[in-house]
């Protein structure tokens, strides 16, 4: 029970960063766990790691053309990381942007010790979750050394610890939106995370390559806030937008009122001639 509400716990404090966490007075478990938002720096694409398959890769394999949604978890974890994915996949279903053709799905694990049969089984299990029929493309399960795990979570901002007296690592919940070229655009935290959010930050990442007309729109309509790391509406381009449509459908009126009233004289004028 105790580890459980240690796990809570993370996750509540997850969306906490910076100076607010440094005056929190947290419980000794969660000392020096936290997230903090690294926002345009560059991750170390050639660090190496090991995919699901057992194949040695180095980070720059799943970046270049397309952005990379970033889950820093561990496999063997007892119960946040399964929710955090969990969340993930219940987030993307709902989209028209699709892994393996609009972005990259990257999971890397920090515990040294999981396994690449730990990361096939999660791959397995998340991205059948996410639809049984669209296969495993774009969804990539890292394994690493500690000195490999050390360079991304320092370069992501991520701050955990292991918790002998619990047998677990203890850590934030939240992923990470990167650009084609290997840097952090956005963060989103906690186990849920919401379709447009996901949407717009992935549609920014690449550089407005992927998404439709009305997802830039949304993106002129809805600005991200670092300190909660969610898309909230800019009020101001709504009544710009706003003041656009009722513009444009005045001028519509307008010229049809005109165009009826031409055509009016114009008969009255022909008629006028034939008397």
């Amino acid at each position: 029970m105790k580890s459980f509400a240690i796990v809570i716990a993370a996750c509540l404090m997850s969306s906490v960063h910076g100076y607010a966490a440094s005056t929190l007075s947290l419980p000794k478990q969660l000392q020096g766990v936290g997230i903090d938002q690294h926002l345009n720096a560059a991750v170390p694409l050639d660090v190496s790691f090991t995919d699901q398959d057992g194949n040695s890769v180095q980070l720059k394999k799943y970046f270049g053309s397309k952005p990379v949604l970033f889950a820093p978890v561990y496999f063997t974890c007892p119960m946040l990381c399964d929710q955090i994915l969990g969340g993930l996949v219940a987030g993307l279903r709902p989209l028209s942007v699709k892994p393996g053709r609009d972005f990259e799905i990257v999971a890397m694990s920090f515990n040294p010790a999981d396994t690449t049969a730990d990361a096939k089984r999660k791959r397995d299990q998340f991205s059948h979750s996410y639809s049984s029929r669209a296969g495993t493309d774009g969804w990539n399960f890292l394994t690493g050394s500690q000195s490999s795990i050390n360079q991304v979570t320092k370069a992501i901002g991520f701050r955990y610890h292991w918790d002998a007296a619990h047998n677990m690592f203890v850590h934030a919940s939240g992923i990470m939106i990167m650009t084609p070229e290997g840097r952090l655009a956005r963060y989103f935290y906690g186990v849920e995370f919401e379709p447009k959010d996901l949407k717009l930050g992935l549609v920014e990442a690449s550089h407005n390559r992927i998404g439709s007309a009305v997802d830039q729109i949304l993106l002129f309509c809805y600005h991200y806030d670092p300190t909660t790391g969610k898309y909230g509406a800019v009020v101001i381009n709504l009544l710009r937008i706003l003041a656009a449509v009722v513009l444009i459908a005045l001028t519509v009126m307008l010229v049809f009122f005109w165009r009826r009233d031409v055509r009016a004289a114009r008969s009255s004028l022909e008629g006028s001639k034939h008397v």
